[in-house]
């Protein structure tokens, strides 16, 4: 009778492990690999989820890449030293931050077409649009500054001193944006209508932040470090609260709020460490996915979980020159790909 009881309880139990089996979530890893013909440099990029579009920037152009077909559909030409990519959807424009030429492309959506330009101040690298405002913001590396354009009208409105090299930006939604200055190892957040100053914090624990994320809902802001730490800040307190240990060379992050994952995509080490939010201050780091070295800059499409990388594949350095006295290593021509990341 005993035996009868013990075997019934174990039927109960199976259906029951079925599910929690069930319910865990796969690893992420890479599911395709997007080839792209034209060689050169490359810097961020940035995903339509609408049009299933990813733009690529590729030192002086933008490639536009159809998801679905996996392939290249158009390009955005004449974008010198192009860095960034910011989206306005609901205005039909795309926007181009160009290093070498300080300006900003502005292009049609649909078309793809060059619509305008807008003139910034030296060096614009990272670039973003807050939708509360309606404005774009270029993040300035040579003016140490960002300035401030309508988004519908392409104008230059204002500018703002950060004290120091800005690097990438988010906006929290509610009209104020927030920026890694990576020489002081700071966050600045900033009022994205008044273009003042609210506040300003050492990353404690973090060296030339990079990459940022930010967790709307809970307000935290995810820092990518140089010395392979992620900090995680309090953005109205103004203060680090958390750091998890991430790969080298990170350049890029992001924070999947349906999921409640954090990402780092560190170039160094050719890693995507996937880090998981137990509570608003309190992180593990649950993987450490393979992609490729040089892979440092990710953009995540919110839509379905996917995460994309760029990077090619490398030759020796060129001899050391006064100038260049500890020069990168170079790119191999017809080697340049997008790899793409799916749970």
């Amino acid at each position: 009778m005993r035996k009868i009881a013990l075997f019934a309880a174990l039927l109960v139990l199976v259906p029951l492990i079925c599910v929690a089996a069930g319910d865990a979530k796969p690893a992420y890893h890479v599911v395709r690999t997007i080839p792209l013909s034209d060689d050169g440099g490359w810097d961020c990029l940035t995903v339509d989820s609408a049009s299933n579009r990813l733009f690529v920037s590729r030192g002086d152009h933008v490639a536009v890449v159809d998801l679905e077909k996996g392939k290249a559909i158009g390009a955005i030409p004449k974008t010198e030293g192009v860095h960034g990519i910011a989206l306005a959807p609901s205005l039909h424009r795309g926007f181009i931050s160009n290093g070498r030429t300080s300006n900003v492309t502005i292009f049609d959506l649909a078309s793809l077409n060059v619509v305008g330009e807008a003139k910034t101040d030296e060096r614009p690298d990272a670039i973003m649009f807050d939708p509360v405002t309606a404005r774009v913001f270029t993040f300035n590396a040579g003016g140490k500054n960002t300035t401030a354009i309508d988004a519908a009208s392409g104008k230059v409105v204002g500018s703002l001193a950060l004290g120091g090299k800005p690097e990438f930006a988010v906006s929290d939604g509610s009209g104020r944006v927030y920026v890694n200055i990576e020489d002081t190892s700071e966050i600045v957040g900033f009022d994205a209508k008044t273009l003042a100053v609210v506040k300003r914090w050492k990353l404690a624990g973090c060296e030339e932040p990079s990459g940022l994320a930010i967790d709307r809902k809970n307000r935290r802001l995810f820092s990518g470090c140089a010395n392979k730490v992620l900090a995680v800040s309090d953005a109205d307190a103004g203060r680090v609260v958390a750091t998890v240990p991430i790969g080298a060379g990170v350049d890029g992050n992001a924070f999947d709020a349906s999921e409640k994952l954090v990402f780092s995509s560190n170039g160094g080490d050719g890693t995507l460490t996937v880090i998981r939010q137990l509570a608003p201050d309190k992180y593990e780091v649950v993987d450490n996915v393979a992609t490729e070295r040089g892979a440092r800059t990710m953009e995540l499409d919110e839509k379905n979980h996917h995460l994309f990388v760029v990077t090619a594949k490398f030759g020796p350095p060129p001899a050391p020159t006064p100038e260049r006295p500890r020069p990168r290593p170079s790119i191999l021509p017809g080697t340049f790909h997008i790899i793409e990341l799916a749970p």
